[in-house]
Formats: structure tokens, sequence, C-alpha cells
């Protein structure tokens, strides 16, 4: 697992398991964003596996798929709103990271606009 600060309370990585939920509690990661939808690949764990793991730990987990391609308007909007409502820091994964990426830089841009 290979974590990504970018910024002060958001984080990102590719694809986590339960058995990587020790290790970012570790990091005191207190929320996880999963913006991968169930079932996008192969091997993938399902996102109750992950919330059951983060719940466990005492992190909290949410689940706002973005499907692979462009990020929207509206997936930026919905990752500002779930920003202001869970405990810092947060991590954010998808498959790569990318998308994570994306949309914190989306909803961060449409901030300062």
């Amino acid at each position: 697992m290979s974590v990504h600060k970018i910024s002060e309370n958001y984080y990102v990585t590719g694809q986590i398991s339960p058995a990587d939920i020790p290790a970012i509690a570790g990091m005191g990661i207190k929320s996880i964003i999963c913006n991968r939808p169930d079932g996008e690949g192969t091997g993938q764990p399902a996102f109750h596996e992950i919330e059951n793991a983060a719940h466990k730990a005492g992190i909290k987990a949410k689940h706002m798929p973005v499907a692979p391609g462009p990020v929207q308007p509206i997936d930026a909007s919905n990752l500002s709103v779930a920003l202001e409502e869970l405990a810092g820091p947060v991590l954010a994964y998808c498959g790569s990271g990318a998308r994570a990426v994306n949309l914190w830089k989306l909803q961060d841009a449409s901030k300062a606009a």
C-alpha cells in the first residue's frame, strides 16, 4: 500500500484490503472514503469488508463510488460535503488512487472559484 499525502487532512491510495486497516489506523487515519464501485475489479474486496474492518479499528468508512473516466462535478461536490462531515485525516482510495486525487483536485478548485 502506497499512501500519498495530498493535503494536511487528505491522503490517497490504490485498492486496500481489510488486512491494511491496522496499518491505516496506525497512521492516525480517522475516516476512509472508497471511490471504487463494488465488483469493479477481480479480487477486489467488497466495501462492506473494508467497512467492517475499519469499524473494528475505530475508523469511519464511507462508500462514494465513482465510475472510471472523467470525474463529474457532482462527485466532487459530494466529496466536499463528505470532507466537512468526516473526521480527518481522511484516506480515499480507488483502483489506483487516480480518481481519489482527481476528485480532490476538482472539489478544491471549485472552492477557490
